[in-house]
């Protein structure tokens, strides 16, 4: 069996099964090969009781000092049962197992594995299992895959159909050179790829994840690279001149731009104005004021007489940039026409918006992925500006830039990172800067809180939205899934109707929705229809709600600080107070510690240098990805040494053999071919 094969060339993957894998983007055998497990259960030492922590899982070895009673409550039978070890008592229950009264006997020796509660002094563990101290000491250090899953998809038929298709396949050739893999210390990469589902220990699954991570990131910088070479002797055939347009509206503006905003401007006409095509970031905190940037190089590109395109990740971002836009050039007097085309807009309406286009009547496009189809066609796009680079490959970007004469490009991306990391992965771009927030830019107050907390958390949301206000409440699943304990979205935007006013509306927001739901439910919470979203970190890249003052932060240690920055830039953006409540039920000195620095600072860059300092190759499962690139197993903060290390390696390579043609690059010029067919995503 090869890579390329399909999943239903493995037994027992009928149609039913290969849909739901398709719908976690797997349709090959080495899709699911890729398909890596998010986290590790590991069955650890056993640990006293005076050391359990709240909500964690442990192993306990117990001494059974009491009959085990079972009492039946409507359609439950529930056994339950308290045991000691020499630092201290807990209880035990189990739902439907009447038979462990017959097996758990006073004075017994066993080993309890489970989620430990604490409440009111009194310390349990629920549906724990059950080992004999001997089966117990065989799992210890055993590390079971914990996989991404969609509903239909148990961890357990993931796992069964991983096994399969890596004992089915032929050996893959390895394509880094053998100096590169002897520099870095890198494994071999089969063994790599079967030791990240199934490690034997800790430290074989170190080894593994760190090739995998290496091969990842030396692609990555590869295809950058190739995409660099390709650009920089391309010469701007759309050089501009000064725009009175641009700058009559800066002096017009109700406010003053920051030194950093008017130092960027610069540089982005300088790059307009010159003979080289323009490639460039402009990364910013968030509320920083990059999109009036960007609107200044769409006005002096119309003034020009030629198109400039905003494309974004959403439509409901979509819209909301094409109002604020045609409200510029309205209140200005500016004689440019700018249109909106998005996926759901009627097939008249879009036929409509691509005529305008294509006569260079539209001379501002605002839109999502729709203004990369193939049926529409510019007139004379001479700019392009992309918002939140990570949501966007890089064939996505190339197409859009190929709708014209190789336009300009600018990249919009508010994900805080540090510079030396940037460089390296913005590698076909230059990079600006804009490092400071306006003057009247309150800061956002923070509170890193236990789960006891909550009570007073929605009082003050209620009384926000007494005052007018809106709130987020973000959780980290959308529903229920074996082996994570995590607020869901569904059932807990059920729970805070109960626990709110039955006068302030509450919904739900996740991935799994169609666009048009989410679309509905985000217009409306931006007109203040709906008082409490509460939803998954798909808001990351949702409106602006100016009117929105809080954002609660469900099981917060689950996030990297940088996303957790994210969420929270999603409030802050009005003239009111705002506020950042961060909720987790850990009690770790580790984790107050990491969230301490949110509760500190509101400066995104800060935040993502000590987040790199913080996250050690020890963090790497547990704690959510940081999304950005959207890499399969690397993590660009928890990984930057190793991103440095691939970036190093493919620079040094490209150098003594700019065309992969000696005989040690043969294969990995043969991948790289490979994956620049692909949508390389970036």
């Amino acid at each position: 069996m090869v890579e390329d094969e399909e999943i239903k060339a493995l037994k027992g993957i009928g149609e039913k099964t290969c849909a739901l894998f398709h719908k976690l983007d797997v349709f090959t055998v080495g899709d699911l090969i890729s398909l890596y497990p998010r986290d590790y259960d590991i069955y650890e030492e056993p640990c006293p009781v005076s050391e359990l922590e709240d909500e964690g899982i442990y192993a306990v070895r117990i001494r059974i000092s009491s009959p085990v009673q079972v009492k039946r409550v409507r359609n439950l039978q529930i056994a339950t049962a308290t045991g000691k070890d020499n630092s201290g008592n807990m209880e035990f229950t189990w739902f439907n197992m009447p038979f462990l009264k017959k097996t758990l006997h006073m004075g017994a020796h066993f080993v309890f594995r489970g989620k430990v509660v604490s409440r009111n002094g009194r310390i349990s563990m629920q549906q724990p299992e059950i080992f004999t101290e001997s089966g117990y000491r065989e799992m210890t250090g055993a590390m079971q895959p914990v996989y991404p899953l969609t509903e239909g998809l148990t961890n357990k038929s993931v796992s069964k159909a991983v096994k399969q298709a890596l004992d089915s396949l032929e050996t893959v050739r390895e394509c880094l050179p053998a100096a590169v893999r002897e520099k870095y210390g890198l494994c071999e990469y089969n063994y790599a790829v079967r030791t990240v589902h199934f490690p034997g220990d800790r430290k074989s699954l170190d080894e593994a994840r760190k090739r995998l991570v290496f091969d990842e990131f030396f692609f990555f910088v590869m295809a950058l690279r190739r995409l660099k070479d390709s650009k920089e002797q391309s010469a701007n055939s759309f050089r501009m001149k000064r725009s009175e347009h641009a700058e009559s509206l800066i002096r017009n503006l109700p406010y003053e731009l920051t030194a950093a905003q008017k130092k960027v401007w610069e540089e982005v006409k300088k790059d307009l104005e010159g003979p080289k095509i323009m490639g460039r970031l402009i990364q910013g905190d968030v509320g920083s004021g990059k999109t009036i940037v960007s609107v200044l190089a769409l006005i002096m590109t119309a003034e020009n007489g030629c198109q400039g395109a905003l494309m974004v990740p959403t439509e409901v971002l979509a819209a909301q940039h094409f109002a604020s836009i045609t409200e510029i050039l309205e209140k200005n007097s500016l004689p440019y026409r700018a249109i909106l085309l998005t996926g759901s807009m009627t097939a008249r309406d879009k036929r409509e918006a691509c005529k305008e286009i294509e006569e260079g009547r539209a001379d501002i496009i605002i839109g999502t992925h729709a203004l990369i189809q193939e049926k529409v066609k510019y007139s004379s796009l001479a700019l392009v500006v992309t918002d939140e680079q990570h949501r966007f490959g890089v064939k996505q970007r190339e197409a859009l830039a190929n709708k014209g004469l190789e336009p300009n490009v600018m990249v919009m991306s508010a994900t805080p990172i540090p510079r030396t990391l940037a460089i390296i992965i913005y590698g076909d771009l230059d990079i600006s800067v804009i490092d400071e927030l306006p003057a009247e830019r309150l800061p956002i107050k923070n509170c890193a809180v236990g789960t006891e907390y909550r009570p007073k958390a929605y009082s003050f949301i209620e009384n926000e939205v007494k005052k007018g206000r809106q709130a987020y409440v973000i959780c980290p699943m959308v529903e229920e899934s074996e082996s994570i304990e995590a607020e869901n979205v569904t059932e807990y935007a059920e729970m805070l109707k109960w626990q709110l006013d039955g006068s302030i509306e509450v919904a739900c927001l996740h991935g799994k929705m169609k666009p048009k739901e989410k679309n509905l439910i985000m217009e409306r919470f931006a007109r203040n229809e709906i008082q409490v979203l509460v939803s998954t970190t798909v808001v990351e890249v949702g409106v602006n709600v100016p009117n929105a003052s809080v954002m609660m932060i469900e099981n917060a240690e689950r996030f990297g600080l940088a996303q957790l920055h994210q969420l929270r830039g999603r409030v802050g953006r009005g003239k009111h107070q705002s506020y950042c409540i961060l909720v987790s039920p850990s009690k770790s000195r580790k984790t107050r510690e990491r969230l301490e620095i949110l509760n500190k600072s509101n400066d995104g860059f800060f935040i993502a240098s000590e987040d790199l300092k913080l996250r050690g190759p020890g963090d790497m499962f547990g704690i959510r990805q940081s999304g950005l690139m959207e890499f399969k197993i690397g993590d660009i903060y928890t990984d930057a040494g190793i991103l440095q290390d691939a970036s190093e390696m493919a620079g040094r390579i490209l150098e003594d053999d700019d065309g992969l043609e000696k005989e040690e690059n043969s294969m990995l010029k043969t991948k790289l071919d490979k994956l620049l067919s692909r949508d390389f995503s970036c």
